[in-house]
């Protein structure tokens, strides 16, 4: 049996690297999408559109482009597409940059989410997948990070605000019965990965001969995921929030195998086919010493596979960045 056959998913931030992917394995499953995006300039636009070439060509897809702030928009978009289930993906992303501005990281991601949520109430969706992040952690000494753990002390205003979209998702849970599954994503990579992310600005510099900035004394770790294990989580996570009983849970999404940082450009190398010059600049405000999840949860609950070897992936991501040079 199909679970995605004929469902109707409105997935927002479609456009993005998560989302396309996301996208795509729902339409070759037979799902409808309708896909929310507002093609915000944080990154290319060429580079979205190039995302969605996949999804433009199969059935069942539909774009608008708007800003999930729009209450009306919003509106009329669930009264016409009627969604069954919807994969909120859309933010302002990054640590370092929510710093800078962090009155807009609140408005986008705190008021866009709620947004969503009530034109979901308004008309009666039952299923939300929300994408938070391992920020919500903050600076944690004991690891691994298992959702139980205290999250109130975010260490960046980004991290912040996807606590408060998970406070949001519980209270129109216990309100209105909404199933929400909150999906904390520890530093995906894979292709297609965002312009800012480091293992794509790593491999970038590398294959153009140039220094890897190293923020402290290299010693930093990330549980650096794959895209594809992602993708069953999330797709877990529709699963799960299609019970006849209302849900709410919070899930890591984690590969359980922290990267050094020193690691990461050594192995960065090894796939370059030569060593890759760094350059020391200090430990930046807002960035965390680790990252490490306990994702047993969600192996149990969603369906949740971290299969792709680190090593493996970062060949692949490494081939896939000099294609795109190439092309």
């Amino acid at each position: 049996m199909n679970d995605f056959n004929t469902l109707r998913v409105l997935v927002t931030g479609g456009a993005g690297f998560i989302g396309s992917h996301l996208c795509e394995a729902l339409l070759t499953q037979g799902a409808k999408v309708a896909v929310l995006d507002n093609f915000d300039p944080f990154y290319p636009r060429a580079s979205k559109e190039q995302n969605l070439a996949f999804c433009r060509s199969l059935p069942g897809f539909s774009l608008v482009e708007g800003d999930l702030r729009d209450a009306d928009l919003v509106g009329r978009l669930f009264g016409e597409f009627r969604p069954q289930a919807v994969v909120h993906l859309a933010a302002r992303a990054g640590v370092r940059p929510s710093l800078d501005d962090p009155a807009l990281y609140a408005d986008v991601n705190v008021r866009g989410t709620t947004v969503l949520l009530e034109a979901a109430h308004l008309t009666g969706v039952k299923n939300f997948v929300f994408a938070s992040s391992s920020s919500v952690y903050g600076n944690r000494n004991t690891v691994p990070f298992r959702e139980s753990d205290n999250t109130d002390f975010a260490v960046s205003p980004y991290g912040a605000t996807k606590k408060a979209g998970e406070v949001l998702c519980h209270s129109y849970h216990q309100v209105y019965g909404i199933s929400t599954a909150c999906l904390r994503f520890f530093t995906v990579y894979g292709p297609r990965q965002r312009p800012d992310l480091a293992i794509r600005k790593f491999v970038r510099l590398a294959l153009a001969g140039e220094s890897i900035p190293v923020f402290g004394d290299g010693t930093t770790r990330r549980d650096y995921t794959h895209v594809r294990d992602i993708l069953t989580g999330i797709l877990g996570a529709i699963r799960w929030g299609q019970s006849p009983e209302p849900r709410y849970g919070i899930f890591n999404l984690g590969s359980s195998h922290p990267i050094e940082l020193r690691e990461l450009i050594s192995l960065i190398g090894d796939c370059i086919g030569h060593p890759v010059e760094t350059k020391s600049l200090p430990f930046q405000p807002g960035d965390v010493v680790q990252t490490f999840a306990d994702s047993s949860l969600a192996e149990q609950e969603l369906g949740f596979k971290h299969d792709v070897n680190f090593r493996d992936g970062l060949k692949d991501f490494v081939a896939w960045m000099k294609q795109q040079t190439e092309g």
